[in-house]
């Protein structure tokens, strides 16, 4: 097997839970292959480059390694691509931003607002 469709790739190697998932995040734009926007039934082979992007995330870059019709366990799956170093460290950076962020609920001197608070805040907004 030379080439393999890109939904069926990104299916088999667990980057989403189904292949319409796949095709609908691929619909939306957040999966690049070789740094362009691709369709679903795009034709990978080994050592193309894929990008994938999820909200509140560094994007993904990763290298087809090898080519799988089946969806196997997490373990043979990571064997199907490879994470580029640029993306490593970006998912490393981006995760030590979040360790070194804030607590957001350290803004909350009194706790949450009573039912009055919040009335009080509809009237001030108008609604």
């Amino acid at each position: 097997m030379d080439k393999m469709r890109l939904d069926k790739w990104l299916w088999a190697a667990r980057f989403f839970k189904t292949r319409s998932l796949a095709t609908q995040e691929i619909h939306a734009g957040r999966v690049l292959a070789g740094g362009q926007p691709a369709k679903p039934a795009r034709e990978i082979t080994v050592d193309d480059r894929i990008e994938v992007r999820r909200p509140g995330q560094p994007p993904l870059q990763v290298r087809v390694r090898a080519l799988s019709l089946v969806r196997g366990p997490a373990a043979k799956a990571a064997l199907l691509y490879e994470e580029t170093p640029e993306s490593v460290a970006a998912r490393e950076q981006a995760a030590e931003m979040r360790r070194l962020a804030p607590e957001p609920a350290r803004d909350f001197e009194e706790g949450r607002p009573t039912k009055r608070d919040r009335r009080q805040m509809d009237r001030w907004r108008g609604r």
